[in-house]
């Protein structure tokens, strides 16, 4: 996965890229959780999650294109894999193993290995905080992707935010069909592919 992953990003040539791949073996990109209790919470999880992001962006672009052809050209393969692929950098270094209790079918307590998080070295926000990394790292990304990352996560903390924000997420993905893709795809790919029984 990590080759897969490593040799899609380079696919692009973009300016910087070599960085962020750099930083993301740094910080253990590629050996971190998905999410804490969630959706591949478990070693190497985040790169299976960018992974099936990227897939699942890449099969809702050519239907969207298939009914809306004029769209094809703001949806560009190397900015797919950009936003699909980085949209949670900003997840690489806050997740610490634990051990946590849970009782066994058995009605018994047992131990068992877990994470937590750690947002207070950076709290600017969940996507924001993914479009620093990356800008900081020195990485090219064009209006389309910032916008993408950014909103990945849709209108999840929305309810708390101002009139503006809400404003905001409706004019990009108006406006942007790359933040409205990447948004539908992590959705899916977290509640669809990555959904265990």
């Amino acid at each position: 996965m990590k080759e897969q992953f490593i040799e899609l990003l380079r696919s692009t040539k973009r300016e910087g890229i070599e960085n962020v791949i750099d930083y993301l073996e740094k910080v253990g990109f590629f050996s971190a959780p998905a999410s804490v209790a969630r959706h591949l919470n478990s070693d190497g999880g985040l790169v299976v999650h960018s992974l099936n992001v990227y897939k699942t962006a890449t099969a809702i672009s050519k239907q969207m294109i298939a009914l809306k052809p004029e769209i094809a050209e703001k949806l560009p393969e190397e900015s797919i894999i950009i936003s699909a692929l980085l949209h949670d950098v900003c997840k690489a270094n806050i997740y610490k193993k634990i051990q946590k209790w849970r009782k066994d079918a058995d009605n018994r307590w047992e131990q068992y290995d877990s994470y937590d998080c750690d947002y207070s070295r950076f709290p600017v926000g969940h996507g924001e905080k993914s479009v620093i990394m990356l800008l900081r790292l020195g990485l090219q990304l064009t209006n389309d992707e910032i916008l993408a990352i950014r909103w990945h996560m849709g209108a999840w903390n929305l309810p708390m935010q101002s009139y503006e924000d809400k404003s905001n997420i409706s004019a990009a993905f108006d406006s942007c069909p790359l933040a409205a893709i990447i948004n539908s795809a992590d959705g899916l790919a977290t509640h669809i592919l990555e959904v265990t029984e």
